[in-house]
């Protein structure tokens, strides 16, 4: 037989008080033993349950953390790749349209490719448009994500293709002075 002692616990006098207990609470909690008989008390977390709950919880942190790391240098590479592609679509145009004789200023050594990336921001003038009018090929120079800043290396024509010098005429190809490896094991200067 039970009664109702307090909200937070209850008086238990037989096994099969204590067994329906367990049924209606899954929670079983800590059993205390005094002179009215066994007493219920639900006063908190035993030490061997906090242990365990901090541990799971440093086991799902410790297995999120590189998970996050891999995501964020994920996220850098796909927007150095999209930085170094409009970059590269910019210089390809600008080459079209001095191929097409539609840039006025044009000098030979540059063989067609702009002088600098400013150039590109900046713009030309094109040939059969009013005179003050430029058109541009880039809004700004993007800030690279490896390095942090709006600082890319250039390769002229004349340069090698793995060179690290420019040679300042022109700029035919661009890029990035991190060097980091990226996740498929290719330094991003290479790309």
């Amino acid at each position: 037989m039970r009664t109702e002692v307090a909200s937070d616990e209850w008086r238990v006098t037989t096994k099969e008080d204590v067994r329906a207990w367990r049924i209606r609470r899954v929670i079983v909690p800590e059993f205390r033993f005094s002179s009215y008989g066994f007493r219920l008390s639900r006063s908190g977390f035993t030490l061997i349950e906090l242990l365990a709950a901090i541990t799971i919880m440093l086991l799902l942190t410790s297995m999120a953390i590189p998970l996050a790391h891999t995501e964020v240098k994920r996220t850098r590479e796909l927007e150095l790749r999209r930085d170094l592609r409009d970059i590269r679509d910019a210089i390809d145009r600008y080459k079209a349209d001095a191929d097409a004789g539609n840039i006025a200023d044009l000098k030979p050594e540059q063989y067609g490719y702009p002088p600098d990336l400013d150039t590109l921001v900046q713009g030309v003038e094109r040939k059969g448009t009013k005179p003050g009018v430029k058109y541009k090929y880039l809004r700004r120079i993007p800030i690279d994500p490896m390095t942090g800043k709006a600082d890319w290396g250039l390769r002229a024509m004349e340069d090698d293709p793995d060179s690290e010098s420019w040679g300042g005429d022109n700029v035919f190809d661009i890029y990035t002075k991190s060097q980091g490896t990226a996740l498929d094991g290719t330094k991003y200067s290479d790309w």
